[in-house]
């Protein structure tokens, strides 16, 4: 494969921008393509060319497949990142780039669809050696629904087959919920993905969402960076992550690591990836693999001192990884909080002018975000406007330095969801690492006292 030469960026926000860089490093030219809302945005200011491809709606922008293809005609771009979101799991736009001759910064549309589908990925998992949830041996249906979920053991899980972010997602605690429950999933999935399909798993009481990342060349090469622990949820949306998890030693954090680089290795997965796991009582149970860049990658990045966006676009350029398993090294913990435009006890969007911005600084810390004093926050769009990223020794060095910088970062004219971390930063559970993916919506619940 060619040396990439032109990278247009498929996305906008934070992770548009993070891309952008990437490129700037290595010295390959760049295209922001945007909506008419985001014209302003500093990804556009600051790539070497702007495509607009279309009015504020995500359908007909962002998710524009024709649009996007015609921007990388017009300006020349060879191949496309698309961040996470919008298309960045659509095989459907692999394939047409790969039609256009544009490399696609990810990896094939076969991959995308095998995991695509949760059912064909926990079957794909399962003959790969990963260790699976039980639960339903494909598609479950009304008729059933009663007879396979008494097989598993109650309470249990109904999902969208198509799902993802808790939609289509329904728990039935005994056999008089069943019934409604599927076909309240089955509804939502039909509404949400337009695919009615659901399967059934057993309901863990008190796990913790554990993800590897792994990196495949595409020639049977792959490796893991280690787990991030993604448990503080709110309507399974992650709201806090941090790299290594409290809840791991290194001997689980190398085993588990290594499964799931060796089933990479007999995919011949290429480029990153990332295979999540509900973990209980020292058990690993897969739940989804996602054929993409993380929201939360910066965490690996800070422990392992290696640039994801940097090895995505080494791996499709045909260069293969920059690293072997034994080279990757890690050193200290790292967490992450997502700052939205919400208000911090509602989750409210809020929209709007942001009028003072300060973002804090200092040794191990990172700030991920493309917003700035005057920039107006569009209502179209998902309400993340940054991450921020601390780096310490340890986990306790680490939570000392994120009280600190919690109180130096500065967003006014909009209301952000900073205080909820202020809150969390403070608690004992969260202090100690002793919490798992209910907690937070407990915690909120009870009033956040």
């Amino acid at each position: 494969m060619p040396a990439i030469s032109k990278i247009l960026i498929a996305n906008r926000g934070e992770i548009a921008l993070r891309v952008l860089r990437a490129c700037k490093e290595l010295g390959i030219a760049s295209v922001a393509v945007h909506s008419t809302a985001d014209a302003d945005a500093m990804h556009v200011r600051l790539a070497d060319e702007s495509v607009c491809i279309g009015p504020p709606s995500s359908r007909d922008s962002y998710l524009n497949i024709h649009q996007i293809v015609a921007a990388c005609e017009i300006t020349g771009a060879d191949a496309v990142h698309p961040g996470y979101g919008f298309l960045s799991e659509n095989s459907k736009f692999a394939d047409i780039l790969e039609a256009h001759g544009i490399t696609f910064i990810g990896p094939t549309a076969d991959h995308i669809r095998l995991m695509g589908d949760k059912i064909t990925a926990k079957e794909t998992a399962k003959s790969l050696g990963i260790p699976v949830v039980p639960g339903s041996d494909g598609e479950v249906k009304p008729e059933n629904a009663l007879e396979i979920a008494k097989g598993i053991g109650f309470p249990v899980l109904i999902k969208a087959t198509a799902g993802g972010g808790g939609r289509g997602m329904k728990l039935a605690m005994n056999e008089g919920e069943v019934e409604e429950a599927v076909a309240a999933a089955r509804q939502e999935a039909a509404a949400a993905f337009g695919n009615d399909a659901v399967y059934m798993e057993k309901y863990l009481g008190k796990p913790r969402h554990i993800e590897i990342q792994v990196f495949g060349d595409g020639e049977g090469n792959a490796i893991h960076l280690g787990e991030r622990d993604c448990s503080l949820q709110r309507r399974h949306q992650k709201v806090w992550e941090e790299a290594n998890s409290p809840a791991l030693d290194n001997e689980q954090r190398m085993k588990i690591g290594e499964i799931c680089a060796d089933a990479m290795r007999k995919l011949k997965y290429r480029g990153a990836g990332t295979i999540e796991f509900l973990y209980e009582n020292g058990e690993f149970y897969f739940i989804e693999m996602n054929t993409r860049l993380q929201v939360e990658h910066p965490v690996t990045e800070a422990i392992t001192g290696i640039d994801l966006v940097y090895e995505q676009i080494r791996v499709a350029s045909g260069a293969g990884l920059s690293v072997t398993q034994d080279e990757v090294v890690f050193r200290g913990h790292a967490i992450e909080c997502r700052i939205n435009a919400e208000d911090p006890r509602t989750f409210t969007p809020s929209p709007g002018t942001i009028t003072h911005y300060h973002a804090p600084g200092g040794l191990g810390v990172r700030v991920d975000s493309g917003v700035y004093a005057g920039y107006k926050i569009p209502p179209y769009y998902d309400s993340l406007i940054g991450k921020l990223i601390v780096h310490g020794r340890t986990r306790e060095e680490c939570m000392m330095r994120l009280r600190r910088v919690l109180d130096e970062f500065v967003i006014d004219g909009v209301k952000t969801t900073l205080p909820l971390f202020q809150d969390l930063v403070e608690n004992p559970d969260i202090k100690s690492g002793d919490y798992d993916i209910h907690w937070l919506e407990h915690y909120l619940a009870d009033g956040a006292k």
